[in-house]
């Protein structure tokens, strides 16, 4: 595997390196000394997938707190997303700032979000499928999330918003000047 940083502190862009013949090919997608060397998190409590029918879709800008904040690794599987991150880490240089990242299943690269971070995708074809290991178990009760469109973050979609769920629609804006998430 490649590991490449990002703009963003302890985020990064890992691309697998297949091994092939006239079958097709090999990649490991994880391995645990490999993380350990980066200094990412290894340990995935729960696997998840997502499905969406429509191009344009927005899914997120999602996180957990407290003692369940997750690590994430984002592969896309079927289809095409550009992945966001914003890094909500207070005492991080990279505080508020965000970044795009374009993965689809055919270039097989993975992003790694460390705990501390929102995530959301937007799909940029139809039917497409997202796979990811997360950290922490899903807890409702510290779940939070920033709005797609909140203007302290400025995030340029590559295309117009076709979908966002209600409760994605009704997450509060940033206000300058307020205490940092984490």
């Amino acid at each position: 595997m490649i590991f490449h940083e990002t703009t963003l502190k302890d985020a990064m862009l890992i691309e697998p390196e297949p091994r092939g013949d006239d079958r097709g090919f090999f990649a490991r997608m994880m391995c645990r000394e490999e993380f350990a060397a980066h200094g990412l998190i290894s340990d995935f409590v729960q696997h998840n997938m997502s499905f969406s029918r429509c191009k344009g879709t927005v899914r997120g800008l999602h996180f957990q707190r407290g003692a369940y904040a997750e690590a994430k690794l984002m592969r896309c599987t079927r289809g095409e997303i550009v992945d966001v991150i914003v890094d909500l880490r207070g005492t991080s240089p990279t505080y508020l700032k965000h970044e795009a990242f374009h993965l689809t299943a055919e270039n097989h690269r993975l992003l790694y979000v460390p705990p501390g971070f929102a995530h959301g995708f937007q799909t940029l074809t139809d039917d497409v499928e997202v796979f990811y290991p997360v950290s922490a178990a899903y807890t409702p009760s510290m779940e939070g999330g920033l709005r797609h469109d909140d203007p302290l973050v400025g995030i340029s979609w590559p295309l117009d918003v076709s979908g966002v769920s209600p409760k994605d629609a009704s997450w509060p804006f940033l206000q300058r000047g307020a205490p940092p998430i984490f």
